[in-house]
């Protein structure tokens, strides 16, 4: 049942994953298994999935090896309040944990744009390999969204789009 992992640990048989899930769910019979790829597969001539793939596939690789710190695990601009232009708090603690910080990481494509995400990277300055991780994290995200809101809610799939692009882009730029 449990395959090896490279480093050592238990693994779980994909395969055996997949028979259960066709067994429970016979209507996602053929589908993929994992969530982004379900989304690649419904979101097939929105999305360039050849790319999205190879960002999801960097991320995958990416593994954390620091040491585990406080996440969020939502920062959003639904989650951060702003008085008189500046941060006044950080709300909906509700995901919040410790381990990989790239699930913050997030709101460098949500939220930031061009230099201001440029500015971000530099002042958290994180490892190639958790910048990785994070584009994996919002590329998951708008890809779930999206599969929501095409053919649905045009401003809302429109921004989801803007983000998976810029997620794109930035894995194109810093691989």
């Amino acid at each position: 049942m449990a395959s090896p992992h490279p480093d050592g640990r238990a693994g779980i048989d994909a395969a055996l994953v997949k028979r259960l899930i066709d067994a429970q769910f016979p209507h996602w019979s053929g589908l993929p298994v994992t969530p982004v790829e379900r989304c690649l597969a419904a979101l097939e001539g929105h999305v360039d999935t050849d790319r999205a793939r190879a960002v999801w596939d960097a991320a995958l690789a990416a593994e954390w090896h620091g040491e585990p710190v406080w996440f969020h695990g939502d920062i959003a601009s639904g989650n951060l309040l702003v008085e008189d232009g500046e941060l006044s708090a950080v709300i909906d603690f509700g995901t919040s944990g410790v381990g990989d910080p790239a699930c913050d990481l997030v709101i460098a494509w949500g939220m930031f744009r061009s230099e201001s995400r440029e500015a971000f990277r530099a002042a958290v300055g994180q490892d190639a390999g958790t910048w990785a991780r994070a584009r994996g994290w919002a590329l998951w995200k708008a890809l779930l969204n999206l599969t929501g809101y095409v053919g649905t809610d045009r401003e809302r799939a429109d921004n989801e789009l803007r983000v998976v692009e810029a997620v794109l882009a930035d894995h194109d730029r810093f691989g």
